[in-house]
């Protein structure tokens, strides 16, 4: 494991690693080799799955639903956060 353990990071700690982490993804997936590659797989699950550990009940946008997804009209393309709210995930 590379990195500090997730479970000890505070939450501004989490999200600005998680952040990191997303935003070399494709670099890596492209260019690392593929130790490379396998260190950041385990690094991003790590990460996202103390994020998900600290919030089960986090809001989800209902067009990143399977269902939302399917009611979702082609024709009408939805910028990031114009898509309603579900609730609470369950």
């Amino acid at each position: 494991m590379t990195g500090v353990d997730a479970g000890l990071l505070d939450d501004e700690q989490l999200m600005r690693e998680l952040e990191t982490i997303h935003r070399t993804r494709h670099d890596t997936l492209l260019h690392g080799s593929n130790d490379a590659l396998s260190a950041h797989n385990l690094r991003m699950a790590e990460l996202e799955g103390e994020y998900l550990r600290r919030n089960p009940r986090r809001p989800v946008t209902e067009g990143r639903t399977r269902a939302g997804a399917r009611d979702r009209d082609p024709d009408q393309p939805q910028a990031p956060g114009q898509a309603g709210r579900t609730g609470q995930a369950g």
